[in-house]
């Protein structure tokens, strides 16, 4: 508690005269409620933090030294400089990030518990958060999960009766005891204050996760002697307020308790002069520490792929498969090649998901192929836990529409938490989603939003149009050391197509030339590949000749053989599901406007959705949706200049 309360003290000081920049959160004053927490906690536990985070690592075992470091934005510190106050992480031994976003360590804990539970190592999971997390989405779907599957974990908030300037009172209607109960998980309540009486609680509670019991929500009372943040004018508490919680120092509260127990002063002092000493050579050192390279920007955004060489194609007189059995046998595939798989989804278990591509691999994997509650942000979540406990999970949304339920969890956490580690934390992970218009599916259920996806570093973006490269694409995908979103187009479940050998991998973020003609370039991905082959087949009639170019992979773009292409016809039209603006054809007709205009002797053409939600009536949809005939006339026009 020494240590930590003199870190913040000096982090305090550092912030106002300039050395950490960015923001401050500390936790001085709730020393107790971190150390309790971690104290039954080994190496290869798991914690999962907040942007108040640095008494959780301090407490679990990370050096102040650099951490210090990190908060001054060195290259020595613990993410290298990439995290800073509110991410500090070490999956190393155990702390899986502070977190910038409310509740956002919940689900990721839960995964956390869930690689524990499948590998039943006896390890656990501890989820701080605050009281206005509990308002959270977030909050709801980790607990319910956890206590469906009945994982390992511990949610433990620390209540300091403000969430960020509103009192915990105003912010929810229900205390978390009577939360507990609705979610059927125990509940503890602890003086946050009281170290012994924390710690205590704790080791109960992780004694008995260790031996098979359910999760638990602990919820210690605390108080934070600082605002919000640093340079908080705390308004809206009185000075009253402060000086009563003061009087109620965890610190005091335990040198009382070590001096009525016999503890020699002069012990204490000198234990509180060590611990100084420590922290002021801690900063010193970390003073000394440089400044990442600006050189050094791209690194821990990507890791290295593994090196897959591009197979042949299946011969024409391969035995026949459809996509949808090319996703079940991948999944067949890596369950059975790597015991790190595993699958979770709504219904992919008992039902072997909405579309029955699953069917059968539960009754083969078992608790492997788990069904989950429909919780998005929970199901990503715990993809995202598990990859960093050294998984590699393959989760499913039923809907590409419904990431924008979860989006956080992608965007904030897969994508970020590599890079923000200094590149510590392993993601391998595969979301499977799918897609499609053209069946009254609806605004809510149509949409083509891998341009939303490949905005965004770090994610890698597939979307493959043939059962073969489904194949092939999917195991690459839950092989890559990367965050990987799988998109596949529901409308092609049913296409037919050769069977490649059972060893057959595709290598990520390589094109295809699928149709090689001499006028006209036309690039796309997915179903679109097909409607540009039937468009181009009905223009070879006419005496233009088109080449086709399927992506695979829309994040990263693989433009090489699109320029050469262009280089040899001169003419490029490009054509996706999504609608127009801003979508993949804008980053594509960028590029190539950049490193082939010398090539161009005609614009660049976009085929795509109109910029309108997809609508219901049929008549309305095929208005909407692009298809052969919007291409093939694109192309004549194209021709004609």
């Amino acid at each position: 508690m020494l240590r930590i309360r003199g870190f913040e003290e000096r982090v305090a000081a550092l912030y106002r005269d300039g050395e950490v920049p960015g923001f401050v959160h500390l936790s001085t004053g709730q020393e107790a409620s971190a150390v309790g927490a971690c104290w039954p906690l080994g190496t290869g536990d798991v914690i999962t933090s907040t942007h108040r985070g640095h008494g959780h690592c301090l407490a679990k075992g990370l050096a102040p030294e650099p951490m210090f470091a990190e908060l001054m934005g060195k290259e020595q510190g613990t993410n290298r400089g990439r995290g800073g106050s509110m991410h500090i992480a070490d999956p190393g031994i155990g702390i899986f990030g502070a977190n910038g976003i409310v509740a956002a360590g919940l689900p990721i804990a839960v995964g956390a518990a869930t690689a524990a539970q499948l590998r039943a190592d006896g390890t656990v999971a501890v989820a701080f958060f605050g009281d206005g997390a509990v308002a959270h989405g977030a909050f709801h779907e980790a607990v319910n999960l956890a206590a469906v599957w009945r994982v390992p974990v511990v949610f433990f908030c620390e209540n300091n009766g403000y969430a960020e300037f509103s009192p915990a009172a105003t912010q929810t209607a229900a205390p978390l005891e009577r939360r507990a109960a609705g979610y059927g998980v125990g509940y503890v309540a602890v003086d946050g204050n009281d170290v012994v009486a924390t710690a205590a609680a704790m080791r109960s509670l992780v004694t008995a996760l260790r031996a098979g019991a359910g999760p638990a929500i602990v919820e210690a009372t605390t108080y934070r002697w600082h605002g919000h943040y640093e340079g908080d004018p705390e308004r809206y508490r009185t000075e009253e307020e402060v000086k009563g919680w003061a009087a109620r120092d965890p610190l005091l509260l335990h040198a009382d308790r070590l001096r009525a127990a016999g503890v020699n002063l002069d012990d204490l002092a000198t234990l509180e002069a060590a611990v100084a000493r420590e922290l002021d050579d801690a900063v010193t050192s970390a003073r000394r520490g440089t400044s990442p390279a600006a050189s050094t920007l791209s690194d821990y955004v990507v890791r290295p792929r593994p090196s897959h060489p591009e197979p042949k194609p299946p011969p024409a007189d391969a035995p026949v498969f459809r996509t949808m059995d090319a996703v079940h046998d991948a999944l067949e595939a890596e369950l059975e090649a790597d015991d790190r798989v595993f699958v979770a989804g709504i219904d992919v278990a008992a039902g072997g998901n909405v579309f029955g591509l699953m069917r059968g691999l539960h009754d083969k994997f078992g608790t492997r192929v788990r069904d989950t509650p429909i919780s998005e942000t929970a199901i990503v979540g715990l993809g995202v836990g598990a990859a960093m406990a050294g998984m590699r999970p393959v989760v499913e949304v039923m809907y590409l529409d419904f990431l924008g339920v979860c989006l956080d969890q992608l965007l904030n956490q897969a994508a970020k938490l590599p890079f923000m580690t200094g590149g510590a934390a392993q993601m391998a992970l595969t979301v499977r989603t799918q897609f499609g218009a053209g069946r009254s599916s609806g605004s809510q259920h149509s949409q083509s939003l891998e341009a939303l996806l490949a905005h965004i570093p770090g994610m890698t973006v597939v979307m493959p149009s043939t059962p073969a490269d489904t194949y092939g694409l999917l195991r690459a995908a839950i092989e890559d050391p990367n965050p990987v979103v799988f998109i596949e187009n529901r409308l092609l479940y049913g296409l037919r197509g050769p069977r490649p050998p059972a060893d057959h991998v595709l290598p990520i973020g390589v094109s295809a030339v699928v149709r090689e003609g001499s006028d006209i370039t036309v690039v796309s991905v997915s179903r679109m590949v097909h409607e540009a082959l039937a468009a181009a087949e009905a223009l070879a009639a006419e005496g233009i000749s088109v080449e086709v170019i399927d992506l695979r992979t829309v994040a990263p773009l693989d433009l090489g053989p699109v320029l050469e292409s262009v280089h040899k016809t001169s003419r490029l039209v490009i054509a996706h599901e999504a609608v127009v603006p801003f979508g993949i054809g804008a980053e594509i007709a960028a590029v190539v406007a950049r490193e082939g205009f010398w090539d161009l002797d005609a614009p660049i053409q976009r085929v795509g959705a109109a910029p309108t939600p997809p609508p219901y009536a049929p008549d309305l949809e095929r208005a909407w949706l692009p298809d052969r005939e919007d291409i093939a006339e694109t192309i004549r026009r194209l021709a004609a200049i």
